[in-house]
């Protein structure tokens, strides 16, 4: 028995789509995330230690604890294990080792179309024209799918790349793109995309192989257009120190928006949310982040239906704002940051809870401002010192920056 400890993690969204790709054989010869070496070697020259060629890193980040000879279940974000990854090296946050398949992924929608390349092999001729697709095929791009087919006599292989949100969107694409093209087959293959083009394309290509294309035909990138402002779902967080105002100000900007019409609102203060969806936390650094994170899951899913989330919570740390500004911008929603920067002397003699003053005196730990830090952000999208500033006059400078967006009509 090892003495290594047994850890779980859930990987983010990019990493679970490449352990899934890892696992079903797709990014063969890959059977495990990349270590420091091999990293380097493909940012250097495209290709792993052994000359492999290979055009991405593939890496994950785990958590300090997970040292090397670890074993970490990886789990979905439900909690399912999907495989055992044992720790080889650590390089910072990030590991590298081999994965072992523990259960098999819980897909959502169009689940009967996600299949290993080697199952999709098998049913397939030896000529296929294998098309990734991120986006609709237009009807020129059909027409040059169906002429190379064609030309190749070969068999066409639909791959859309499902990953986040637009996933349905495309497999629909890639199925009206199929009863174009007689004898066509579909199979959804969770490639996330790569910010660099030519190396998407390369990752593309190299997974079209390992399902079974002799050819591989990219199609066009989509055209994303989007919508206007006031139809774009938007989150609007307030920070500062308690007493800062921002409660006050996030309610009056509530009733604001509740007054002219035109938007669902939905307002999360700190202290609510703390009483109900964070109920039981503590006021250390890992509780503070956790409560945060749940906010901005809460807000998330809010302006993912084109609502508009107002938040007002202390959120101290810079980098657990980030990553609600993160959680926003990834459902495809706008997010913007108020910092309201009353300074702390002020916010000391409103001190209408008296929670200050029993701060001073050792009665509550941690206490942002006092006992526990509060990091001033750097990337606030509006700042406001609500000292001796009316509480209308300081939900109009945040409703007119509103308007001024566009977000608000």
């Amino acid at each position: 028995m090892s003495d290594a400890p047994e850890i779980e993690w859930t990987p983010d969204a990019r990493e679970l789509a490449d352990l899934e790709l890892l696992l079903s054989g797709a990014f063969s010869p890959l059977t495990g995330f990349l270590g420091a070496a091999d990293v380097a070697a493909v940012l250097a020259r495209g290709q792993l230690a052994d000359g492999t060629p290979w055009p991405d890193p593939i890496t994950i980040a785990l958590p300090e604890e997970a040292g090397v000879g670890s074993r970490v279940t990886l789990t979905d974000p439900e909690g399912a294990a999907l495989a055992v990854l044992t720790v080889a090296e650590r390089d910072g946050h990030h590991a590298s080792g081999l994965v072992e398949p523990v259960g098999a992924p819980v897909y959502g929608p169009f689940a009967r179309l996600r299949r290993t390349p080697a199952e999709v092999r098998k049913d397939l001729p030896e000529e296929v024209l294998g098309v990734t697709l991120r986006g609709p095929l237009d009807s020129t791009a059909l027409a040059e799918v169906a002429a190379t087919a064609e030309e190749l006599d070969a068999t066409v292989l639909l791959l859309p790349l499902v990953y986040g949100e637009s996933g349905p969107a495309v497999v629909r694409a890639a199925l009206k793109a199929s009863a174009e093209l007689p004898g066509s087959t579909v199979v959804a293959v969770p490639l996330a995309p790569r910010e660099d083009p030519e190396i998407d394309l390369e990752l593309r290509e190299h997974v079209a192989t390992a399902y079974g294309a002799t050819e591989h035909y990219a199609g066009p990138a989509p055209i994303s257009i989007p919508g206007p402002p006031h139809r774009r779902g938007l989150v609007v967080f307030f920070t500062g120190l308690s007493g800062s105002g921002k409660s006050t100000v996030a309610r009056g900007l509530r009733d604001a928006l509740l007054e002219r019409g035109g938007r669902t609102v939905t307002y999360l203060d700190g202290d609510v949310v703390r009483r109900l969806l964070s109920k039981g936390l503590t006021f250390s650094r890992e509780d503070r982040d956790l409560n945060i994170r749940r906010i901005g899951y809460v807000a998330a899913e809010v302006a993912r239906h084109g609502g508009l989330a107002i938040c007002a919570p202390i959120a101290p740390y810079a980098d657990t704002r980030f990553e609600v500004r993160e959680m926003v911008e990834s459902v495809g929603a706008d997010f913007l940051l108020v910092h309201v920067s009353t300074p702390l002397e002020e916010c000391e003699r409103r001190d209408r809870k008296g929670l200050y003053a029993k701060a001073r005196a050792g009665l509550i730990p941690e206490f942002t401002g006092i006992s526990a830090p509060y990091e001033e952000p750097d990337d606030a999208d509006l700042e406001l010192d609500t000292t001796g500033m009316s509480v209308d006059r300081a939900v109009a400078t945040v409703l007119n920056h509103l308007v001024t967006g566009g977000w608000v009509r």
